[in-house]
């Protein structure tokens, strides 16, 4: 799947408070990996995700090999919204 790396921090910054480790603890994650997914750097404590980078208009193009975390993110997202409204 490919997205723009400005849509990916987007997501991220969508998320309530302790998403980050909700998906990592759902899905048997660091916390970090989950971070680095969404274009964090700190390789040290997480995992390398596997997407890549090409660059262009929205911050670039973003190559995600698997979107399990995203599609978490997305519902995450979708559930939070349904209980404001």
């Amino acid at each position: 799947m490919n997205i723009t790396f400005e849509e990916l921090r987007r997501i991220k910054h969508a998320l309530p408070t302790g998403s980050i480790a909700r998906i990592a603890q759902e899905l048997n994650l660091d916390e970090q990996t989950v971070r680095n997914y969404f274009g964090a750097h700190k390789y040290k404590d997480g995992q390398i995700v596997e997407w890549h980078l090409e660059p262009g208009p929205g911050g670039g193009i973003v190559h995600l090999e698997d979107q399990t975390i995203l599609n978490r993110a997305l519902q995450i997202i979708e559930e939070s919204n349904a209980s404001v409204h």
